[in-house]
């Protein structure tokens, strides 16, 4: 069964390899091309991170590093590969090609300057998270103590995200930069994230957030992380059916999908390992729920929700 994968880390992992790693079969990439292959990702979304240590006046050059290393080595060297730029480009995959869409985790490297988001666009960025897991001059974060909405700034991103049928991304915000975004954004979306009524980690969602997610017509995909589906971080496949099923009891069942964090995390689900293994989890789901839920889940959900017009 085909899988849309929301959240990899991967360009950050061959920018800091100096891209002496290879993108087709490098041993150290959960997402490499041969595994993407194996785990039947049909799409996969490689996102730009760039670390809180570096320096503000640089971080928009390590954004278009990573983005010129999308380029190079993941479409460049791989005809397989093929850049989605467009909604409409889901549809035009052929057999054997791979989807490849560009999400930005973070706003730190446009600073404050909107024309450096405008330029991230046009080079293809087609989901927008605010921030990461701390505070930046949008929005703070997850683990910022201060716990603070949307600033200006942040609500004027959200706007420009709904004026280019940008998604805007919840997955790392603190709660009260949940709800603010939740009154703005057209399109959200959580990227990476689970309930927290199952596992109770700043980085995932109430019941309450999770209800206004499914009303607003947003999807909520399921990140792999063992410490975002139990609290000792032991998880197996059946934690992940877990979290989707509660998640389908929530209201859900037409608005859930899977974004892995492959190369992003360093424990795995004992199964799970690497995106080669993506076949295995949907197994399990088809033990617990039917062909129809499990394909909705696996791709057609998306398909069905994003956003459909280009401006």
């Amino acid at each position: 069964m085909n899988v849309i994968d929301l959240h990899c880390d991967a360009l950050w992992k061959l920018a800091e390899s100096k891209r002496k790693l290879s993108y087709d079969s490098a041993e150290e990439l959960d997402t490499n091309k041969k595994r993407l292959r194996e785990g039947k990702i049909k799409v996969q979304s490689y996102a730009i991170f760039i670390e809180p240590e570096v320096r503000a006046d640089e971080k928009f050059q390590a954004a278009l590093t990573q983005i010129d290393t999308f380029y190079q080595e993941v479409l460049g060297k791989n005809s397989e590969m093929k850049h989605i730029k467009r909604w409409e480009d889901f549809d035009t995959l052929k057999d054997g090609e791979i989807g490849a869409m560009l999400t930005l985790e973070g706003v730190d490297p446009i600073g404050n300057n909107l024309s450096k988001l405008r330029i991230l666009y046009e080079l293809g960025v087609m989901s927008v998270g605010l921030t990461w897991n701390y505070a930046n001059l949008a929005a703070d974060g997850a683990l910022e103590p201060r716990g603070a909405g949307l600033t200006l700034l942040g609500k004027n991103i959200v706007k420009l995200n709904n004026e280019q049928n940008v998604l805007t991304d919840v997955s790392h915000l603190c709660e009260r930069s949940f709800w603010d975004v939740m009154e703005l954004a057209d399109y959200p979306i959580a990227s990476h994230s689970n309930a927290r009524a199952l596992c109770d980690h700043p980085r995932n969602l109430t019941d309450e957030q999770i209800k206004a997610m499914f009303e607003k017509g947003g999807l909520i995909h399921v990140v792999y992380h063992p410490y975002f589906l139990r609290k000792d971080g032991n998880a197996t496949l059946s934690d992940i059916v877990k979290h989707i099923d509660h998640l389908c009891a929530l209201g859900g069942e037409g608005q859930i999908g899977l974004g892995s964090d492959f190369d992003g995390i360093d424990e795995k689900v004992v199964g799970l390992e690497d995106a080669g293994k993506t076949q295995a989890l949907i197994e399990e789901l088809l033990k617990h729920f039917s062909e129809e839920q499990v394909r909705g889940f696996a791709y057609e959900n998306f398909l069905n929700h994003r956003p459909h017009l280009n401006k």
